[in-house]
């Protein structure tokens, strides 16, 4: 039936693509299943819904459970959405975390873990109709000049916190006034760690990482610096890890595992700086709130 999305034909598929027309990038069906073995397993649809619904319907029990993932209606058919006003109250609710470089393959990644998550989402893309159109109202989707202070101002309004899975962004704004915590999925070990050919192709984002860094640390804002290994497009949830120091120049992670790690990092906010190293490895993790919190008393010593 026209809407419904059985198990046999979301597990059936290798791979689960976006519409032909956008540039986003097919996403793993492997990561949705990690996420679904994290939920309930039931879906029901009576009309003809968008792509991202029929998955979260598969995954968290139908249409009518769509309200606890920040997302009460559908769209218009028109595509059209209420402006709001441009003048911000100084004691607004900050319930909000911005993902920058949201069409970014491990950026899809980290807005599907926090729609599950069911938390409120806004996401920095380059195409805003791409990005609506496979997210629907799960996420407010913007684009704009993130160097224009006034686009800035309004992508950050009611939130709290920032997950930035690509160097770039922290560089080309001037002002974070409001935000609370900032995550950085960095790969400046592995940029260091580059030689010859390598080096070269990777100049330019370790100059825009190691900005990024600078700007953070010098933000005042609390934040967390995950120091990730070469991220590869692997299955995520199939191996251990390892936080030892040195790790993340040499060794590798998984981009849905650093994905999930960025969105369990909100669970713990360092009173000032937090920074530590991760790739995959033999330690098997069931609680991150305890192993991060473990791991930032270790970094205070």
């Amino acid at each position: 039936m026209a809407g419904t999305l059985s198990s046999s034909t979301l597990l059936s598929q290798t791979h689960l693509v976006f519409p032909s027309q956008s540039p986003w990038r097919t996403l793993n069906s492997s990561f949705l299943v990690n996420i679904e073995k994290r939920a309930l397993t039931r879906c029901s649809a009576k009309k003809k819904i968008g792509f991202v619904d029929q998955i979260l319907d598969y995954i968290e029990g139908g249409p009518k459970l769509r309200k606890w993932y920040g997302a009460p209606e559908l769209l218009p058919k028109d595509g059209s959405v209420v402006e709001e006003e441009d003048d911000y109250p100084e004691d607004e609710v900050r319930d909000t975390v911005l993902v920058t470089d949201g069409d970014s393959e491990t950026g899809k990644m980290v807005i599907l873990s926090l729609i599950v998550k069911r938390t409120r989402i806004k996401a920095l893309v380059k195409d805003k109709r791409s990005a609506n159109e496979a997210f629907g109202t799960y996420v407010e989707s913007i684009s704009g000049d993130t160097s224009n202070k006034i686009f800035v101002k309004k992508a950050l309004r009611g939130v709290r916190a920032i997950i930035c899975p690509n160097e770039g962004f922290l560089s080309s704004v001037e002002g974070l006034k409001g935000v609370e915590h900032i995550i950085l999925l960095s790969q400046l070990s592995v940029y260091k760690a580059s030689s010859g050919i390598q080096a070269l192709m990777t100049n330019n984002p370790r100059k825009l990482a190691e900005k990024d860094e600078t700007v953070l640390m010098a933000s005042g804002i609390p934040y967390t610096i995950i120091r990730a290994g070469m991220l590869q497009n692997t299955p995520g949830g199939t191996q251990g890890f390892s936080f030892e120091e040195g790790s993340a120049a040499s060794g590798s992670l998984s981009m849905e595992d650093a994905a999930f790690i960025c969105v369990e990092a909100l669970e713990v906010v360092p009173q000032a700086r937090f920074t530590f190293e991760v790739v995959n490895g033999g330690k098997k993790v069931s609680d991150w709130k305890e192993c991060l919190i473990r791991l930032m008393e270790i970094t205070e010593l």
